[in-house]
């Protein structure tokens, strides 16, 4: 038998009949699903040293399981010292099991260990069933040997889903497991 990750295997037994029992979705298709994760860091002080890109992207690739890809300007400012085709910043975009198992083990063991966490704010949808949540911290990743970081830096996870409204978006990742703060 194929491995099959945890929360991939949830919302097919689960999360579809919940949600269509939610919103009364007459066809098994249109329940709404997660479509992929980027999960990207901006690396300003890059302009000076070029050594904390190749960090950035090791600890992405170490926090993720998936090869992370240097981000580049795309054009010249000059307040910043910044040139076109430089190197600024990291993502990495997971798809498939990756993506449920990095949902995992964020919704499990990563956001469970910020310090005083009352749950993630529902202010982060676009309008279009998009989601976008900002870590300050990568060192609450268990992935990260916290003696071997040079500087603390934090990053954006932006969820995709195929939802159509931010209702539905957020009644999927709950479903899902991500700790919505009651407001």
């Amino acid at each position: 038998m194929a491995y099959v990750a945890r929360l991939k295997k949830e919302y097919k037994d689960r999360v579809i009949a919940a949600l269509t029992e939610e919103f009364g979705y007459k066809n098994v298709m249109q329940v709404p699903k997660l479509e992929k994760i980027v999960v990207s860091r901006g690396v300003g002080a890059a302009v000076a040293d070029k050594k904390l890109i190749d960090h950035a992207v090791d600890e992405m690739t170490m926090i993720t399981g998936q090869k992370a890809v240097a981000t580049i300007s795309k054009k010249d400012v000059a307040a910043f010292k910044l040139r076109k085709g430089m190197p600024i910043g990291a993502k990495v975009t997971l798809r498939g099991d990756r993506m449920y198992e990095f949902l995992d083990r964020l919704v499990t063991s990563a956001l469970p260990r910020v310090r005083d966490f009352q749950g993630i704010k529902a202010t982060g949808f676009d309008g279009r069933g998009n989601y976008n949540l900002g870590i300050t911290e990568q060192i609450i990743f268990p992935e990260i040997n916290i003696d071997k970081i040079n500087r603390i830096n934090g990053m954006d996870v932006t969820f995709v889903t195929s939802a159509e409204t931010d209702k539905e978006a957020k009644s999927l990742l709950t479903e899902l497991g991500l700790p919505f703060k009651k407001n």
